[in-house]
């Protein structure tokens, strides 16, 4: 495992590649798609073919490429409101009331983020705050599930006051969307359900088809295929981001427990082989300790291949002179999570300038954040951080501009809007203001 030393190799290390490495392809993705299509094609000319396709053919080309793609033959696209209650049913008690709390903390931290229209009439502005019509949300189906994703994601649309919430997610082989997505999409209050995947259930959310309505937004993270399409959209519809693999930067002094590092570390790396655990220290005493740990308990993980993969392919192991240093590293990283395992944590939280999420302290790892903590577990990646936020209710609201200026306080503004017009030409402009003063 990678172990570095010293600011100045840390920042090196640790640097960004330019690109999300969207057009990036592994040798096996490259022979799935030539059989799926017959010829050899990149991935964005496979995202490309799709969107014109099912933007030409609506629900014919989304039953293809279902069948195709996701091996499933729908009789219907969308999902009956009769199968999502029966979901409800085939889920246990305790997951049902783990994804209520779960919701109930989500909704009730999204309500006290909301934000109002406000008027000032005296100085004549304001802003209308307006949530928007329609949101769609991509929620993953593949080899792994992900209910608490749609909480995540259609809870905060719902509480910005959306009209209308629908999640498009594959099928899968037994016939249907897996049963806890369902129930979670019962429990979030989600409207519509559509049992598609890919790139295809980004192109019916852009475009809409005879089944499937055209959305104002699509949120939610998937595979290279999904973020492709989702960048290619951009402009049909809003997109929350473009997403990368996980990434985690644990910042820990010798106050910190090994066991919980080595934890926090392995649970990032079992997302997958391309997640990031970075561990970076001011004591040398501990990162030993952390590695001897990690293998520790490596030995009993049951996906102990992916997160060995990730640790060694992706990960890092940081020994550095200070805390501030620490977090010099991290804010030019800029992770999607950052976790403070030190002494005093929030002193230090007005120097984290560049994160998705910040965890304080050894009682707020980075996992409850994934299901129960409260805030939306959808982060910036792959250090788009450095210019955008953890999805929220504020993803989910448009703010138009309010002016309505008082005749006294217009005229005190004409001489100057005046000036300001024919320095750049604009008689016209000039003339709007002084004919209403009569000049």
């Amino acid at each position: 495992m990678r172990v570095i030393s010293g600011l100045d190799d840390a920042l090196k290390a640790l640097r960004r590649s330019p690109s999300l490495g969207l057009d990036d392809v592994a040798p096996g993705v490259a022979l799935r798609i030539k059989e799926a299509f017959g010829e050899a094609l990149t991935p964005r000319q496979v995202v490309e073919r799709i969107l014109s396709d099912v933007r030409g053919r609506g629900d014919e080309a989304l039953r293809h490429y279902v069948k195709k793609l996701d091996g499933f033959e729908a009789e219907t696209i969308e999902v009956s409101a009769q199968v999502r209650r029966d979901a409800t049913k085939k889920v246990s008690p305790e997951l049902w009331a783990a994804l209520e709390v779960a919701a109930s903390r989500v909704r009730e931290f999204h309500e006290a983020c909301m934000r109002r229209t406000w008027v000032d009439e005296t100085k004549g502005w304001g802003e209308l705050v307006t949530p928007l019509e329609r949101v769609g949300a991509y929620i993953p189906g593949g080899r792994a599930i992900y209910p608490s994703s749609v909480l995540m994601t259609a809870i905060p649309a719902k509480v910005a006051g959306v009209d209308e919430v629908i999640i498009a997610t594959p099928a899968r082989g037994d016939g249907g969307p897996a049963p806890s997505i369902l129930a979670a999409a019962e429990i979030a209050g989600v409207d519509r359900v559509f049992q598609v995947g890919g790139a295809q259930a980004i192109a019916a959310m852009a475009y809409g088809t005879e089944s499937v309505p055209r959305v104002d937004k699509i949120c939610g993270p998937g595979n290279l295929f999904v973020t492709l399409a989702k960048a290619l959209v951009y402009g049909e519809v809003d997109v929350d981001g473009l997403y990368g693999p996980t990434e985690t930067v644990l910042i820990a002094d010798d106050t910190a427990n090994p066991a919980y590092c080595a934890a926090d570390l392995l649970a990032q790396a079992e997302h997958d082989p391309l997640a990031s655990p970075i561990f970076v220290t001011t004591s040398e005493a501990l990162l030993q300790r952390v590695l001897d740990e990690v293998e520790r308990q490596l030995s009993t993980m049951e996906r102990a291949e992916i997160a060995r993969e990730a640790l060694e392919s992706n990960g890092a192991f940081v020994v550095l002179g200070s805390i501030d240093e620490a977090l010099q590293v991290a804010n030019a990283y800029a992770p999607e999570h950052l976790c403070l395992l030190v002494d005093q944590p929030w002193s230090y939280l007005d120097k984290v300038r560049n994160a998705g999420g910040v965890f304080i302290g050894e009682m707020s790892p980075e996992v409850v954040g994934d299901y129960i903590a409260g805030p939306s577990h959808q982060m910036p990646t792959s250090g788009t951080a450095r210019f955008s936020s953890v999805l929220g209710v504020h993803h989910f609201l448009k703010v138009t501009s309010i002016v309505g200026l008082s005749a006294g306080t217009f005229e005190g503004l004409v001489d100057a809007g005046k000036t300001i017009a024919l320095a750049e030409g604009f008689t016209g402009h000039a003339r709007a203001m002084t004919i209403r003063l009569g000049k």
